[in-house]
């Protein structure tokens, strides 16, 4: 039987790489740009190969695929595919996990240093009001003088950590998968999530969703945290409750914020979070950069021809 291998949705412009790797064993190849549920379970009905970015790949979708299939999700997470469903299915899951690490931290670090030194806000005062004093926006202490704590230590993370220690930033950083000794020569501390919350200037989430750490920030996470201290996401929107975080804001309790990733995705046009000055939003766009879209599109096709050449797969999930 002719094998099948379909792209369920990619915000890439084109899909050469993973026609190539279809048509090198001969497979039948489909592109879609699937959204809900049932245009997913529809495109990926029989296919033995599916590159997912954003598509709701749950149990009905895994259950009209081939026997043996595999789900290739285009980039780190994979939390809208369904795993256990996979593995009971004997569905395989892989992801690409290291295709463009520099280039998220890249845009956390440019996230954090806009936020602290509040070029969003000082640039909206001058549009609005033709000019203010520096200090019409209140205290902007050194980055000699700030504690940026990082949840997660995984290669961004510790991507992000190099890139912040040259401006002499303090670094901490949560992760209950890593000990010390692992980050030794990072100039990173490693310490517990409430010590990192209550002293750090910057928290910013480098972590995978997952059901212990959905809305990781909340409410309560956020009264720990120190007063005007500012919040980064670039990881998944998910890990933040943007509801406490808009409470947070709103009331002067936290100074600012800057989130690429939100819950669901795109954010509401109604979200209070786009009214807010002190906050940055960017379009789930920390991954984008001409090279890191070319690995993921490389690697990911590297996947497919393993899996069509009966090889092991070199980043499974299941």
């Amino acid at each position: 039987m002719t094998p099948k291998v379909v792209v369920s949705d990619q915000a890439f412009g084109n899909v050469t790489r993973e026609e190539a790797a279809a048509r090198r064993f001969g497979a039948d190849f489909d592109a879609n740009q699937c959204v809900s549920e049932a245009q997913t379970k529809e495109a990926l009905k029989g296919a033995d190969v599916a590159f997912v970015n954003f598509a709701p790949v749950t149990r009905p979708v895994l259950e009209a695929m081939a026997p043996g299939a595999l789900v290739i999700r285009y980039g780190i997470g994979y939390d809208n595919v369904d795993v256990v469903a996979a593995r009971e299915l004997g569905i395989s899951v892989s992801n690409v996990p290291d295709y463009g690490a520099d280039t998220v931290a890249d845009h956390a670090v440019t996230c954090i240093l806009a936020l602290l030194r509040k070029v969003t806000q000082l640039d909206s005062r001058i549009r609005s009001d033709g000019w203010l004093r520096p200090n019409d926006l209140g205290s902007m202490p050194g980055f000699s003088q700030t504690t940026v704590g990082l949840i997660g230590t995984g290669r961004i993370g510790r991507a992000a950590a190099a890139r912040l220690k040259p401006f002499g930033f303090t670094i901490l950083a949560h992760d209950p998968f890593v000990n010390a000794p692992a980050l030794e020569g990072t100039g990173i501390d490693l310490v517990p999530l409430e010590k990192l919350l209550r002293e750090s200037d910057v928290v910013s989430l480098h972590a995978p969703l997952t059901p212990e750490n959905h809305r990781l920030i909340n409410k309560d996470t956020i009264g720990m945290m120190r007063p005007n201290a500012v919040i980064v996401n670039t990881s998944r929107g998910g890990l933040v409750d943007e509801e406490a975080l808009a409470d947070a804001l709103t009331d002067g309790r936290l100074g600012g914020a800057a989130l690429d990733v939100f819950d669901p995705e795109p954010l509401a046009p109604g979200s209070r979070l786009r009214k807010l000055e002190n906050v940055l939003l960017t379009p789930h766009a920390a991954f984008f950069s001409d090279e890191s879209l070319a690995n993921l599109q490389r690697l990911a096709a590297e996947e497919a021809v393993r899996h069509l050449a009966g090889e092991a797969l070199r980043c499974p999930v299941t």
